[in-house]
């Protein structure tokens, strides 16, 4: 199913997500931290549409919607739509817009993230 390209959305985690859509959900690079590595890589570059769910920021305050996935990648190019505890984000070609905002402003979030607003 994943592979022949028969799904057309798919929903997964992840640590980071890169403005271009890159993703990084199976592994933060910690020497300690034990990799998850499994179907998700198929599943990333087999759906026609990739939605990601996760918190926006990390429990130190930084995003996980960054301009460049300093974790290694699941798939490059595949997130299309970022759903989070602040908003929603579009994913495309020309980058990330805020598609709406939950119990914070657009502005806000487009200057804590530093993504473009809608």
């Amino acid at each position: 199913m994943m592979r022949g390209g028969h799904l057309d959305v798919c929903v997964l985690g992840a640590y980071q997500v890169a403005f271009n859509g890159d993703l990084a959900n199976w592994h933060t690079g910690e020497p300690d931290a034990i990799p998850a590595v499994g179907g998700a890589m198929d599943l990333a570059i087999g759906a026609k549409d990739v939605y990601v769910m996760m918190t926006l920021f990390t429990r130190s305050g930084e995003p996980k919607l960054v301009p460049r996935c300093t974790y290694p990648l699941t798939g490059v190019g595949c997130v299309s739509r970022v759903y989070t505890d602040h908003g929603v984000f579009d994913v495309g070609p020309d980058g990330v817009r805020i598609r709406e905002a939950y119990g914070v402003s657009a502005d806000e979030l487009a200057n804590r993230c530093g993504v473009a607003l809608p």
